[in-house]
């Protein structure tokens, strides 16, 4: 813990406000994520879109009383008894303080930086050396500039060994990184093209990864790729020059420290033969993707690197276990919703956990079920202390304790509104039925030698082996990517119609809401009933608003889009009827759609109503553009911009008040950045879709169509396969048939070799009529058993292409997969 005075002479603050010394063991980034209120710290960063500081009033209210803040913040006066620590850069103060912190500490640190299998190599030397050492770690992909800081400021006394990774992603990042870490054992993974947007080449990002190795006492790495191990002798050479600085290469071809002599797969896994010292030594991993086999060779030398035998090591390596990086979110028995993180319980990934779950707004009522936490370095009485207050900040209405430890501090959760606890995950099972779980959101969080599996088999709904997973993370990353276009106070409205696109309602908009986008807008007001049903608070525009649905509208606080004289007087009487004033209301013009909407010749009587009215008051006024991503159409868009801006104008004198203007759709935000007016409406480009080839490279795939083999049969050349002998096979060949037809969504327009599927990897054709529930593949050539998985689109078979080839577009594909195919959302 550190005094508000000695962290500014750290971060060389000028402080201003009370003259109180308070204390601060806790950093705060995030106002929602505030745990700890009278020892937390703010640091008002700010991003593109917001300044840190306008969260200060929040935190003040919540009990925060120290605050790091730029220059520009002046209203220290407003907020008697809180301290305020100016800066330059508020970003630079946050890594002076935690490199600062760092040096409080003489302990090894073990540093991690790649392209590819950082987390896999930080998790898996975690797993290696958890019985040797009292380890801290980065929480899950922490490894930016913000997330090095928060993982090294986990470090304390009870600690003997730290293992962090660190990702750039442009130059002159790193070397503030390594002021934070400072690590004396270095490890390079994986060197590839990914994150590679911010350098000029391959060889300028390995050089500026190896700057987080400027004072380590030694570097592991794979010499088999040449520009690594060119660039690594150059560092050693020129940029250590020959000072006290140790090279533990690897590889299969070169001479190394170890050499790999061989690599033998089976069903078992992959047996590793290599030479250490002048020795052979052999281990196997129970694993057989090369991806996997290199990270164990790495791990295998900072094993040998700490001076663990090989013996020990070939016994460690059968335990290494896959490692799962994400949160999912299923739906449950009883109306439930499940959130499973059972593969790892430690107090800084439950955190992370919990603030999922507080972004579930979909059931009132909130469970944890959670093991022992293992290896914390912490005593008991003290850590589930700090667990029960966690949990009390986080409003948890029910804890289920699993474990022995835990259930000797059951009284630190004397606070919780309802708790139970079991010596075992058996004994939790043997009286299951008596929980009665029902219209919750539980959040599984249990160590891996708990096997809350067996729990989560139990809460979750059995469902068709076809399901439909959606990337939380990938959205989150396209809402971003799209909101760093955005004009400065341009507001966004998030189109959640159609299920979200397929994807889901109450679990996409809980994010959206969660990362504070401005409106909603659903297609019809049943979907907004649900959304608000959910505890979705945002604003909610209603695009197809009926009379039949006025009453609801009124009772759950949707407002109508207004596009003909017919709806505007309806809605109006209804209104008046219901004695109100002022109701929210969103008109819309037809500037070239054809479709809906007030056409420029009605606006001079639209005005003439807007002026008589009390009951309506105009939130937005929009319109839609019909080619906003066709070059050739841009004369058009322009039109229809122009004839938008009269209207407006017109709108706006009638009505004596300002209103929110949008006409920008997912193509025009960034084809045609002057038309964003004061909001835009971001629909299909936040589930990672984009005509334009530029911005669809920066999205990230969010939908995973996924299914099973549920037989294979062998086709002798002639004979047919499915419904009107349509599929008639050209040579002995493998046939598959897989769980979805086109009552899933999968179009019949896709039989025949139209549409394929990737089995192992590789695309197959589809063979004779896709029939209801089922698809018939021929995987010729392809070794595939019943229960494999098929991928129908995702990330290597991409719903644009799979959608070309039913001669329609990604809409439809997306929108069309049936409510039978359950969806599984999840977050890395």
């Amino acid at each position: 813990m550190y005094k508000a005075s000695q962290i500014a002479t750290i971060i060389k603050a000028r402080s201003s406000g009370s003259s109180a010394d308070v204390e601060a063991a806790h950093i705060l980034l995030d106002s929602r994520k505030l745990l700890f209120p009278a020892s937390s710290i703010f640091f008002a960063l700010s991003g593109p879109r917001r300044n840190g500081n306008t969260f200060i009033p929040e935190l003040y209210a919540k009990g925060v009383r120290c605050f790091v803040v730029n220059e520009e913040f002046t209203d220290d006066d407003s907020f008697p008894g809180a301290v305020f620590l100016h800066v330059s850069d508020v970003l630079q103060a946050l890594q002076a303080l935690t490199a600062y912190h760092r040096q409080q500490f003489n302990l090894p640190v073990i540093g991690i930086t790649g392209s590819n299998g950082k987390t896999i190599v930080k998790e898996w030397l975690y797993q290696l050396l958890q019985d040797d050492h009292s380890i801290v770690r980065s929480p899950k992909s922490f490894n930016s500039q913000v997330g090095v800081p928060l993982s090294v400021w986990q470090i304390n006394a009870g600690h003997t060994l730290g293992i962090f990774e660190a990702g750039i992603s442009q130059p002159d990042e790193m070397q503030r990184l390594e002021k934070i870490m400072a690590p004396s054992i270095g490890v390079v993974t994986s060197i590839g093209d990914a994150h590679s947007e911010g350098f000029l080449n391959i060889r300028q990002k390995i050089n500026e990864k190896l700057k987080l190795f400027v004072r380590s006492d030694v570097l592991i790495y794979c010499a088999d790729n040449p520009d690594l191990n060119e660039a690594v002798n150059l560092f050693a050479g020129n940029v250590r020059n020959g000072d006290d600085f140790t090279l533990f290469s690897w590889s299969r071809k070169e001479s190394a420290t170890l050499q790999v002599l061989a690599t033998d797969r089976s069903d078992a896994g992959t047996t590793i033969t290599a030479r250490y010292q002048g020795k052979d030594m052999q281990f196997v991993i129970p694993f057989t993707d090369e991806a996997s086999i290199e990270n164990a060779i790495t791990c295998s030398c900072v094993l040998l690197q700490l001076g663990i035998s090989p013996a020990t090591i070939a016994e460690r390596m059968l335990q290494l276990r896959h490692i799962e990086m994400r949160l999912e979110l299923k739906q449950g028995i009883n109306n439930c919703s499940v959130i499973n993180d059972s593969y790892n319980s430690d107090i800084n990934s439950l955190v992370i956990a919990l603030d999922f779950l507080q972004q579930q707004q979909q059931h009132t009522k909130r469970t944890l079920i959670l093991s022992d936490i293992m290896q914390s370095g912490r005593g008991s009485a003290e850590l589930y202390a700090d667990v029960a207050a966690i949990l009390e900040q986080k409003n948890i209405g029910r804890f289920i304790g699993i474990g022995p430890e835990i259930g000797r501090q059951q009284h630190a959760f004397r606070n919780i509104p309802q708790t139970a606890f079991y010596l075992s995950t058996g004994e939790f099972i043997h009286q299951f039925h008596a929980q009665h779980f029902y219209d919750e959101t539980i959040l599984l969080k249990g160590a891996r030698l708990f096997e809350f599996e067996l729990i989560s088999h139990l809460l979750e709904q059995k469902i068709h082996q076809t399901v439909l997973e959606i990337n939380l993370n990938a959205i989150t990353h396209n809402l971003n990517a799209y909101q760093r276009i955005l004009n400065p106070d341009v507001k966004l409205m998030a189109m959640v119609k159609a299920f979200s696109y397929g994807s889901g309602s109450f679990e996409i908009a809980n994010l959206l809401q969660f990362h504070k986008v401005d409106y909603l807008t659903v297609a019809y007001a049943d979907e907004g009933v649900e959304l608000r049903k959910a505890g979705i608070a945002l604003p909610i525009m209603v695009m197809n608003a009926e009379e039949v649905t006025f009453d609801v509208m009124l009772q759950y606080n949707l407002e109508p889009e207004l596009f003909s004289f017919g709806i505007f007087d309806a809605f109006e009487r209804y209104v008046r009827q219901s004695g109100l004033h002022h109701y929210p209301v969103h008109l819309k013009l037809d500037t070239g759609m054809r479709r809906l909407g007030f056409e420029e010749t009605d606006i001079p009587a639209l005005c003439e109503r807007l002026r008589a009215t009390q009951c309506f008051k105009v939130q937005s006024v929009f319109s839609h553009l019909a080619a906003s991503d066709s070059p050739e159409h841009d004369g058009f868009t322009r039109q229809q911009a122009d004839s938008f801006t009269r209207a407006c104008a017109l709108i706006q004198q009638a009505t004596g008040h300002s209103f929110l203007r949008h006409i920008a759709n997912t193509s025009a935000i960034h084809r045609h950045k002057d038309l964003q007016f004061d909001m835009v409406r971001l629909g299909i480009g936040l589930y990672g879709v984009d005509a334009a080839p530029g911005m669809q490279q920066q999205l990230k795939n969010v939908t995973t169509l996924r299914s099973t083999i549920s037989q294979v049969k062998k086709v002798k050349a002639g004979e047919s396969v499915g419904y009107s002998r349509k599929g008639i096979a050209t040579r002995d060949s493998l046939i598959a048939t897989v769980r979805i037809g086109y009552a899933d969504g999968y179009p019949r327009l896709m039989s025949n070799g139209t549409g394929k599927m990737l089995v192992q990897g590789k695309q197959v054709p589809v063979i004779g009529n896709v029939c209801m529930d089922m698809t018939m593949l021929d995987i010729t050539g392809i070794e595939a058993a019943e229960g494999d998985e098929v991928i129908v689109f995702g990330q290597e078979l991409p719903v644009s292409l799979v959608a070309s080839w039913a001669q329609t577009i990604p809409y439809e594909i997306l929108t069309g997969i049936s409510q039978r195919v359950k969806r599984v959302y999840f977050e890395e």
